[in-house]
């Protein structure tokens, strides 16, 4: 009686790390689009700091990512449960917050003068210890704030591939994801930040083969930061453009009818489904661009009345 209990457990648990090893890599399959967008983002928030700081700040930002998931996966399975509506209203909040970033940036890009960026990258070379400890303390929020949105989408998309699973099961598939996304994510900005420091030390070892491959690190160490810049700012709008282009119905529809125009147009194959792919792509940063420039406006016109108000009082008070 007792060895057929012990043998009822033992396939009680191989079924058990069955569900859960499926629904891990089911849940890691459908984020991986979400994953590279993460990747892009992180490498391209932690740029900026001190070479001998860079590795400190990645962990940092690291440690913070997995507090967020551990804040963020027990209120993702209580909401799911109880309230599960919310979830939405709650993505969408954070989509408009990234594409509000995002915005912030090309506003920034196009509207503040190129000399103005090399004033500020001259006043940060010129820092005391304790301006670049608060300057690296404020790249670590914010990067750990975008990190809680990003986070957030991976383990909802995650969930929606679990609904059908225990609780137990879901609990314990949404922490081997949410360790598994950030040791993987994290682990990959470490080694794209020290890709100049590789270089260095190839070509310390005074070889030829050394050398040639050292210099050519060296050159893309910086091109490849500039692209994740670049990329980083895309995957704000597209991630944030995804979650309203994927909540709100009537934006689903209008891609439905391009691509409905394109498989009328474009005859069945690669190029079709390669056309309908990017086609649905870019929708969804016009929409990341659209709920950006609404949220800048508002927190724009929000900042001078409060600005007039603070200025109203003072006049008031003398």
């Amino acid at each position: 009686m007792a060895a057929s209990s012990f043998f009822a457990l033992l396939d009680d648990i191989a079924t058990l790390l069955d569900d859960v090893a499926l629904m891990s890599k089911t849940a890691t399959q459908k984020t991986a689009g979400v994953l590279s967008d993460d990747l892009a983002l992180n490498a391209h928030q932690v740029s900026g700091v001190n070479p001998d700081r860079e590795l400190p700040v990645v962990w940092a930002v690291a440690k913070g990512s997995l507090i967020n998931k551990a804040i963020l996966v027990p209120i993702a399975l209580l909401i799911s449960f109880f309230i599960p509506w919310l979830i939405t209203p709650l993505l969408m909040a954070g989509g408009a917050y990234l594409c509000f970033e995002g915005m912030e940036k090309i506003w920034a890009i196009f509207f503040h003068p190129p000399e103005e960026a090399k004033r500020k990258e001259e006043r940060r070379q010129a820092m005391t210890k304790a301006q670049l400890l608060a300057f690296e303390a404020k790249k670590i929020k914010g990067a750990i704030r975008t990190d809680f949105i990003l986070s957030a989408e991976i383990i909802v998309i995650s969930l929606e591939v679990m609904r059908e699973f225990s609780v137990l099961k879901q609990c314990i598939a949404l922490s081997i994801v949410a360790i598994g996304i950030t040791l993987a994510v994290y682990g990959i900005v470490a080694l794209i930040v020290k890709i100049d420091d590789m270089g260095l030390y190839l070509k310390s070892l005074q070889k030829s083969w050394a050398d040639f491959f050292g210099q050519a690190l060296l050159w893309f160490a910086p091109q490849l930061m500039k692209a994740l810049s670049f990329l980083g700012t895309v995957a704000m709008f597209l991630v944030g453009g995804g979650i309203w282009f994927h909540a709100i119905e009537v934006l689903h529809n209008i891609d439905h009818s391009v691509v409905d125009i394109i498989h009328h147009n474009i005859a069945a194959g690669w190029l079709q489904s390669l056309t309908s792919s990017l086609a649905s792509i870019l929708w969804q940063g016009v929409i990341g661009i659209i709920v950006g420039s609404c949220a800048l406006l508002c927190v724009s016109l929000i900042e001078h009345l409060v600005h007039k108000l603070k200025s109203n009082k003072k006049i008031t008070s003398e």
